[in-house]
């Protein structure tokens, strides 16, 4: 058409046709397929890029979906922050049988990674036909490699935790264990069972506690030394059981608490069949109750002291047996016709002590025993304690004052013990023993610092010229108290060669900070001709070994080889 023609005529209602009408609507279809294109290239970049991060991470058992339990128990440290019980990831084994390719072979596998597992009870469960079986829980990294190993399909694993204890024996009677109270594949909520772990179980599994360990009074360091001795001592001496307690004596705190036969908590309990006592689970030195002997002449002559019926120096009849009603009180030595106080606590006479507690009377001995807490279980954080109360005569009479006096007729544990040399080293203060750091304040009075400092010098004399000479440890000023007493016999009397050998501490006497106890179940020292059974023999020794590995431990150094002018001046500060 020539320029300037008329434009062609285009009825009315004729659409034009779709080819033309393309022109304008192709541009927004083209970005249309390039934002699909793009959407889909980066979708793909995205997965590519997760599962190129999968493959470059470490294989991992699934974790718990939300709202699943987790379980949750807080650490154990000693007073210095040593580990004492954690949690470590672990793995439970279980087995579908009906996957297991040969279950006597597999069964015999088992039974050679797991040596405590019975390969016949292995083969009846994996030919039990079920679809799921228990083999083992918990197992550690190295276990579950070794069953990895077999290649089976029907041996499966769930990733859940362990409670480990590191010290092993050397704690296990302070911390008791654990045991599942509820256990699936990838979950065990732990309970405690026994010690502290089942005293503070409530506080342990809380889930705000996590981060912040429980610390404990103990010092890792002195409970392995105090053990190792305790262990040697019982092997010198053919002994069937020994306990020790190391205590501060201002605050309570104990330093370590031992208990042998002991066990390893690390490992499941076995069943045990016999007496109470013989269980390696026992605790001696808490649960153990026993007559304590001549240990208790200085709780004794502490009391007479305090009433004032007495001075260190006032003389007591001491040479012929002590006739009450039907009953004749003897010494095993025959002693000079008098002995002063002090003699009769460095010479450990009996009579001497038999006749201070006539003194004293009944009711007033009763009164200041209750005081120093022989009359009831000690709040100690551990449920054996709460349950260990004193055996008290059924009816206390005259003659239980007698027998009393110089331990016999009232059976406590060592720690009883060792608490109540507490009271009487720290100034005259009740003691209530604690396993946390930090300790108790001092309780009520029991004795005037008067009767503290003059025990002290008593207890310093047994040690350097009485019946304990052999624990005498130069610049340590060790004071204390020997104990033989005879085993009663379960149909009543008295055993004529078993005796618990006893010998209870406090040092240094002129600035009193420790006691110590330790006490021999049954010891014998064949050493020389005749066979030796008391303390003086037995218990001392093991505590001066004891005492030369532990002092250094808590910083001490030995001082003047004595200074008695200081020894008057004790606890004032507790008036």
């Amino acid at each position: 058409m020539s320029p300037g023609a008329a434009a062609p005529f285009r009825p009315a209602g004729i659409r034009i046709p779709a080819a033309r009408a393309g022109a304008s609507t192709r541009p927004r279809d083209d970005w249309r397929l390039i934002l699909v294109m793009v959407t889909f290239v980066l979708a793909y970049a995205a997965v590519g890029l997760r599962m190129g991060l999968m493959a470059m991470a470490e294989p991992a058992e699934p974790q718990l979906a939300r709202g699943e339990r987790v379980p949750v128990r807080g650490e154990i440290t000693d007073r210095r922050g040593n580990l004492l019980a954690a949690n470590l990831p672990a793995y439970s084994l279980y087995a579908n049988p009906r996957e297991i390719k040969d279950p006597d072979e597999v069964a015999r596998k088992l039974a050679g990674i797991f040596p405590d597992l019975d390969a016949t009870a292995l083969r009846e469960k994996l030919g039990s036909g079920s679809s799921f079986v228990w083999i083992k829980r918990p197992i550690g990294p190295r276990q579950r490699q070794a069953v990895l190993d077999l290649g089976d399909p029907g041996l499966k694993f769930g990733a859940r935790t362990m409670r480990i204890y590191p010290a092993g024996r050397s704690v296990a009677h302070i911390l008791g264990s654990v045991r599942a109270e509820s256990e699936e594949v990838r979950f065990a909520d732990f309970v405690g069972a026994g010690g502290i772990e089942g005293h503070f179980d409530s506080a342990l599994r809380d889930p705000g506690r996590l981060g912040r360990p429980l610390e404990l009074s103990i010092d890792l360091t002195v409970q392995e030394a105090l053990r190792e001795v305790l262990s040697a001592g019982m092997k010198e001496y053919s002994a069937k059981g020994a306990a020790g307690v190391l205590l501060d004596v201002h605050t309570g705190e104990v330093l370590a608490l031992v208990s042998l036969p002991d066990f390893d908590p690390n490992e499941e309990p076995k069943a045990f069949r016999g007496k109470p006592e013989q269980d390696p689970r026992f605790n001696r030195a808490v649960q153990g109750l026993y007559e304590l002997g001549s240990t208790f002449k200085v709780l004794t002559s502490a009391i007479a002291l305090d009433t004032g019926q007495v001075r260190p120096d006032s003389m007591l009849e001491t040479g012929e047996p002590l006739v009450f009603g039907r009953f004749r009180i003897r010494d095993m030595h025959r002693m000079p016709p008098q002995l002063s106080v002090t003699d009769t606590v460095v010479r450990s006479s009996n009579v001497g002590a038999a006749r201070l507690a006539l003194r004293v009377g009944t009711q007033r001995m009763k009164d200041y025993l209750k005081r120093l807490g022989l009359f009831e279980p000690l709040p100690l954080e551990l449920a054996e304690a709460t349950r260990a109360a004193p055996l008290l005569p059924p009816k206390w009479t005259d003659l239980s004052t007698v027998t009393i006096s110089f331990g016999h007729g009232l059976a406590a544990s060592p720690l009883h013990l060792a608490a109540a040399y507490s009271a009487i080293a720290n100034g005259g203060r009740r003691v209530r023993p604690t396993l946390l750091k930090g300790g108790r304040e001092p309780g009520e009075r029991v004795f005037s610092a008067e009767t503290s400092a003059q025990m002290m010098r008593i207890m310093r004399q047994v040690v350097t010229r009485g019946t304990a000479r052999l624990a005498d440890l130069p610049g340590y000023e060790v004071g204390g108290k020997t104990g033989t007493a005879d085993k009663p016999r379960p149909g009543g009397g008295y055993h004529a060669d078993r005796v618990l050998a006893t010998f209870a501490a406090v040092f240094p006497t002129s600035q009193p900070k420790y006691a110590l106890v330790v006490s021999l179940d049954e010891p014998v020292d064949r050493s020389g001709k005749i066979a030796k059974r008391e303390a003086s023999r037995t218990a001392v020794p093991v505590a001066r070994t004891a005492l030369e590995r532990i002092a250094p431990l808590l910083g001490m150094r030995p001082g003047p080889i004595d200074a008695p002018a200081r020894v008057a001046t004790i606890a004032t500060a507790g008036q």
